[in-house]
């Protein structure tokens, strides 16, 4: 048998040969993912964490990129604010801030700050919405 370990025990926990990347309940009830990993007995490891992190924050800069041609042009601070958002709220949610979002590529960004502070958003985030409407307003760096 030329099987690796991995592979073999791989064949008999996953579907067609191929991991469950959403968590999923397994025979007995507990909460799974991936090759059979017990979430209940063994949450991910923080470098397990600190990777999917790093791959939700790629996956939101591409998706900003794209959606807004005049991100580029922001500052760091503002486009960081506009990431900040989306990771948040996800990109279908940031879209609902018309006119945040319209005041931002204008370049009115007392506006846009406005915008984000007069929504139910800031009130659940609280103090969250306070610093990025500062970084929005330039009067907050990074």
């Amino acid at each position: 048998m030329s099987e690796t370990l991995a592979e073999f025990i791989a064949r008999h926990e996953c579907r067609a040969g191929k991991p469950d990347l959403r968590m999923y309940l397994d025979s007995l009830g507990i909460e799974t993912i991936g090759y059979g990993h017990n979430l209940r007995d063994k949450p991910i490891t923080k470098a397990a964490a600190d990777q999917i992190f790093r791959d939700d924050l790629t996956d939101i800069q591409l998706e900003v990129t794209h959606a807004f041609p005049w991100y580029a042009d922001l500052t760091q601070p503002r486009q960081w604010v506009i990431l900040d958002m989306t990771f948040n709220l996800g990109l279908a949610g940031l879209k609902k801030f018309v006119k945040f979002l319209s005041a931002v590529e204008l370049g009115n960004y007392d506006t846009a700050a406005d915008e984000m502070l007069d929504s139910l958003w800031a009130k659940q985030v609280k103090g969250r919405a306070l610093e990025l409407a500062g970084m929005m307003r330039g009067t907050e760096s990074v």
